[in-house]
């Protein structure tokens, strides 16, 4: 099986040349400068518009590049989180993990369990994960695992220890961890005055005010790619105009199987509360929120569900806005989007 290492699932890309495009005749005149590089697992590309010319963030972006990998990689034996999944009770976590973990709580219990951070054990052994999977998983193996699954397992004491009432829970913050380091580096970029930023990591994309500083407003504008498109051919299906504005998408990008009797589309995706992966025919799931965790974790979450508890979560869910695509019976895609979704597309 494919190890898809920081997700469950592919990410669905997006085209970043065309943020840049949007941009480029006033790069000079607005000093806007671009860092491009790999981390978490992943490359970024990050553009943002210099308080004067001798400003270089590089090394602050990769300092928090730092800090996220020291508390929550699980690709890091030396984290906090490895020595958490350890059974190491003893560590007080630091307000970085505190933050994605009341996150993670309150999108697990919104979500009905759907979005689950314990899902690392069957991660691991469905060959989803960085430690050894399980060949030819049997129903018991499974069973057993999820006795190691669910994050009503796990509390944080006052002190910000981590307790599991299971020292074998594992857990795993990948599903919301790339939205927030975005977001602290967001926050880095505020707090030394930068006032037009856009941020991509793996896809995921924060934004703060402006691509290019002229007197007519032009907001960022982003593409998403077609799930259905040929590897040798990028076919953009929708462009997305985004101001003060985080967006993650989560895909199981050209990764899906033709049912032989009912000829529907379907693409696997481990469901926490059966403890299997389960057939879906979402194929990608956009989310835009306030900030870039919220999103990660609702786009997680809805390729997870059925799509109809996935609309039903989406008309209760203020915070956030959604776009859909999913294949019916004869391969055709099928759009839903919310009302708020649908104002920020372009024609």
């Amino acid at each position: 099986m494919e190890s898809l290492k920081s997700k469950h699932y592919l990410i669905l890309s997006f085209v970043v040349s065309l943020i840049f495009v949007s941009c480029s005749s006033t790069d000079k005149e607005a000093n806007f400068k671009v860092e491009q590089g790999y981390a978490l697992g992943t490359t970024y590309t990050i553009k943002y518009e210099a308080t004067d010319e001798e400003q270089n963030l590089k090394p602050l972006i990769e300092a928090v590049f730092d800090t996220v990998n020291m508390s929550m990689s699980t690709y890091l034996p030396t984290s906090d989180i490895s020595a958490i999944n350890r059974g190491d009770s003893t560590i007080a976590v630091d307000k970085y993990f505190k933050e994605v973990y009341v996150t993670a709580k309150e999108v697990y219990k919104k979500t009905g369990g759907f979005f689950d951070p314990t899902i690392g054990a069957l991660a691991n052994a469905w060959g989803f994960g960085p430690e050894m999977a399980i060949d030819h998983m049997k129903k018991s193996e499974v069973d057993s695992l999820l006795e190691f699954t669910g994050f009503d397992k796990v509390y944080m004491s006052d002190d910000q220890r981590v307790i599991k009432k299971n020292k074998n829970i594992y857990l795993d913050f990948n599903a919301l961890a790339k939205g927030y380091t975005i977001d602290l580096i967001g926050r880095m970029f505020d707090r030394n005055k930068v006032k037009n930023y856009l941020i991509e990591v793996g896809g995921e994309i924060l934004t703060r005010g402006n691509s290019k500083t002229t007197n007519k407003v032009k907001n960022w504008v982003v593409a998403i790619d077609s799930p259905t498109q040929d590897t040798e051919q990028r076919v953009l299906i929708a462009k997305v105009q985004l101001k003060d504005k985080a967006m993650a998408t989560s895909g199981n990008y050209r990764k899906f199987r033709v049912d032989e009797e009912t000829g529907e589309h379907y693409v696997h995706i481990i469901n926490p509360l059966t403890g299997y992966p389960q057939k879906s025919n979402v194929l990608s799931v956009s989310v835009v929120a306030q900030t870039c965790m919220v999103a990660d974790a609702y786009a997680t979450a809805l390729m997870v569900m059925p799509l109809d508890k996935a609309k039903e979560l989406l008309k209760s869910t203020s915070e956030i806005d959604a776009y859909i695509i999913s294949a019916d019976k004869d391969g055709d895609l099928v759009e839903y989007k919310t009302k708020g979704f649908q104002e920020l597309l372009l024609d």
